[in-house]
């Protein structure tokens, strides 16, 4: 029977415009030029490069997992040969495939992984192929890490941690020839996408004085004080250290109690004061609290002095005396994220041996006391490193924002550093404008008394958790901090995983609500109820086993602030008519969120 089906050929395969590509070609040559003087020119005059010790360290470093293997002929050949199968398997089913038989894959990428989204890397034999192989090299690289048992762990731990970034740097989606996404590009545009992606490399390296400042967003986009850390404010005390932020009530009536929040100094405040929308700031302040928020100054080589007791000094205990006599009470509330939290931790343990009890409760939100379980920060942190980089500091009386912010980058190399890579230098895309990027880009520097401190104390010997640490002339004591505290972990955090914060709750002398959120470091806080976003797990005492509490923990939707203040509400729930700014002792000085965040590295 006749059809009258039409049949529908797929369309051709694009064409290369050869005039155009060599026209961009030569565009590309001249861009690239341009681009290797912005890298050289700093260096000819007189820029250094510290790059030679981080190499040699990392080499050493692989170095002795490559000893373990080679030092056992039998180990070496095994590990060879598991290579080889995995190889010869790859390459047979590549053969199947171009013969038109079905082959089930050798191995396969984490459906999570957005490297390998696009449909040829599937359906192509050669992409597929090449994706396989190379993700049985990186798997083969990772075992030979793990199952090198003689080496001790620390170097264990940065070796793995090492072998990862390598392996997440040569990934065939990296690369022009190797991404099918990226030839497609390539082809259609002539090669435009690559002048395009040359001149943002200019515009990276010129950004960064000579070093790769990889734009994650569009940094035009955002302006603190016009569209982020909007929420109305004063600035009524500052210091050396910080500037004291106290916001508008916006509430007719408040909670008797203020609340003093301690952010990071490694970042800036604003993470918990965005947009409108996303702010916890505000939120707060629409609550009925009297809020108020140190603003940390962004140090220079004249601070270089200034140490982790400067900072409780001039920082917490300065603002804590300002929040009591503004509002006229006699205890506040308050609140830590991160390493403000760490601080304010040791603070707590320090007034406790003080016998002071100006503190009612006290809010950590991803903080460490315990740095046992630290995560793969710890990889940074051993005897030779921290000399190189204590007489790096030494040098210039700080420690630069962006290399603390290229250490956090690295802990997630494959959403923060390669996305960007093949996007804005490969694709010729400009960086979508995201507010919390815009922010992980506003690096802060760290005066190299209180960093080194930090280091040693914290990540090296652990000394806080294990009385050991000194501060102002006290020892920590952490059990004797016995007032009520909030303690929040987020499930997915490589910067203060829970269970180190787990551990840390339970070091403390007094009444602990743990409570452990859905997300990360930044998500599973900044998470504001009206988005719905995520979850939060509540449950018995922070004692015991991390995983035994989370198997008997209540799972809760949505957001974990409601939470916090229904248990902050509950501590003193007395309210009084909202007060002025100030509270009629101090002038304001200047606007929220004032000038010293305004500073940038």
């Amino acid at each position: 029977m006749a059809t009258n089906k039409k049949i529908i050929a797929d369309p051709p395969p694009p064409k290369l415009d050869m005039d155009a590509f060599a026209h961009n070609l030569a565009q590309l040559v001249e861009e690239g030029g341009k681009a290797l003087a912005a890298y050289i020119r700093p260096r000819e005059e007189g820029k250094k490069d510290d790059l030679a010790d981080d190499v040699a360290d990392a080499v050493k470093t692989i170095g002795t997992v490559a000893e373990y293997w080679l030092a056992d002929p039998q180990r070496t050949v095994e590990a060879q040969a598991r290579l080889m199968t995995g190889y010869l398997g790859v390459w047979t089913a590549a053969l199947r495939r171009m013969s038109g038989e079905p082959a089930e894959p050798v191995v396969a990428p984490d459906p999570r992984d957005a490297r390998f989204k696009d449909v040829e890397w599937s359906t192509n034999p050669f992409f597929d192929a090449l994706k396989q192989t190379y993700l049985v090299t990186s798997q083969w690289a990772d075992a030979m890490v793990k199952e090198a048992d003689t080496l001790d762990p620390h170097v264990k731990h940065k070796a793995g941690f090492l072998v990862r970034q390598l392996t997440n740097a040569i990934s065939p989606s990296n690369f022009i020839l190797t991404n099918p996404e990226l030839l497609r590009e390539t082809v259609n545009s002539s090669g435009e996408n690559l002048v395009r992606g040359m001149k943002n490399l200019t515009e990276d390296l010129i950004e960064g004085k000579g070093d790769l400042r990889i734009r994650q967003t569009d940094m035009s986009a955002f302006e603190v004080g016009r569209n982020l850390a909007t929420t109305p404010g004063k600035v009524i005390f500052e210091t050396d250290l910080m500037q004291l932020i106290q916001y508008e009530p916006s509430t007719p009536s408040v909670k008797k109690v203020p609340v003093l929040i301690v952010p990071p100094w490694i970042n800036k405040f604003y993470i918990l004061d965005l947009t409108p929308e996303k702010s916890f700031i505000k939120w707060l302040v629409d609550q009925g609290l009297t809020v108020f928020v140190v603003s940390w100054v962004n140090p220079d080589a004249r601070l270089a002095a200034k140490g982790f007791d400067d900072y409780m000094r001039d920082g917490i205990l300065a603002a804590l005396d300002t929040v009591l006599k503004a509002t006229g009470e006699e205890q506040a509330h308050t609140v830590g994220y991160c390493v403000g939290g760490t601080l304010l931790a040791v603070t707590l343990a320090y007034l406790a041996a003080k016998k002071d009890t100006r503190v009612a409760s006290a809010t950590f939100l991803t903080t460490q006391i315990d740095f046992t379980h630290a995560g793969d920060l710890k990889v940074f942190v051993d005897e030779e490193q921290l000399g190189v980089l204590e007489r790096r500091m030494k040098e210039f009386g700080y420690l630069e924002g962006r290399k603390m912010a290229s250490a956090f980058n690295m802990l997630r190399s494959n959403d923060l550093i390669w996305p960007y890579v093949v996007n804005n230098y490969m694709k010729g895309k400009a960086p979508f404008p995201f507010d919390l990027l815009f922010w992980n880009a506003d690096s802060t520097r760290m005066p190299a008394a209180n960093h080194s401190y930090y280091l040693r104390n914290c990540y090296l010997e652990n000394n806080i958790a294990r009385g050991k640490a000194e501060i102002g002339g006290e020892r920590i004591d952490m059990s004797k901090v016995t007032i009520p505290v909030y303690d929040l972990a987020t499930r997915e955090d490589h910067i203060a995983p829970a269970r180190s914060a787990f551990i840390g709750a339970g070091l403390l002398g007094g009444p602990v609500r743990y409570v452990l959120a859905g997300s990360g470091h930044i998500a599973g806080v900044v998470n504001p109820p009206s988005k719905q976003k995520y979850q939060h797990w509540t449950g018995g005492e922070a004692k015991g086993e991390f995983d035994d509490w989370l198997k008997s923990a209540q799972e809760h939707p949505g957001s974990w602030w409601p939470d916090w203040v229904a248990w902050f509400s509950a501590l003193h729930p007395e309210d009084v008519p909202a007060r002025p700014i100030g509270g009629g002792h101090f002038n304001a000085i200047e606007d929220a969120p004032g000038r010293y965040v305004r500073e940038r590295s």
